[in-house]
């Protein structure tokens, strides 16, 4: 997922989840999704959330002609899906052709699989280091009961498909 950096010594050892994030270019309709592992909600009043794309994949080029963004949390025995949109990039298949999806608000693609999940407008994108920030208003958002949420430990080993 890549390389280790001089913040290696303090983050060995952290772990914080993973989500799929997905889009639509509301011109072209062109979709595209994302492993993402850089998320956070950012604040309570109003409500917020932050992901962050990397500036190399396919889904940050569509997101940035998007107007939303759908965020789904996966569960800990989702690492199928976690290959699917971390290990491929959207410039050579097309992972929707791979799953099961509904169109959302604007076309955005809700995965069937991912029970707790919200879809985002987007309000702002800032630039930080190889990867930006996408600012998202929740629009409405869904979650139930499930088991815990897959985490980066269970997908260090992956090769980041935009990589390959």
């Amino acid at each position: 997922m890549g390389k280790r950096g001089d913040l290696y010594p303090f983050l060995d050892g952290l772990d914080s989840p993973m989500f799929v994030v997905t889009t639509v270019d509301p011109r072209s309709g062109e979709r595209a999704g994302c492993l993402v592992g850089f998320a956070s909600q950012c604040s309570i009043e109003p409500d917020r959330f932050v992901v962050w794309l990397s500036q190399n994949n396919h889904t940050y080029r569509v997101a940035m002609n998007a107007e939303l963004l759908a965020v789904h949390s996966l569960a800990d025995d989702q690492r199928d899906l976690a290959e699917l949109f971390g290990g491929r990039t959207g410039d050579e298949v097309d992972k929707f052709d791979r799953c099961a999806w509904q169109p959302g608000a604007s076309g955005v693609p809700i995965i069937d699989d991912c029970p707790r999940r919200f879809v985002g407008k987007i309000l702002d994108r800032a630039v930080w280091g190889n990867h930006t920030g996408f600012l998202l208003e929740p629009l409405w958002a869904a979650g139930e009961p499930g088991p815990p949420p897959l985490m980066f430990s269970a997908v260090a080993d992956l090769s980041a498909g935009h990589e390959a």
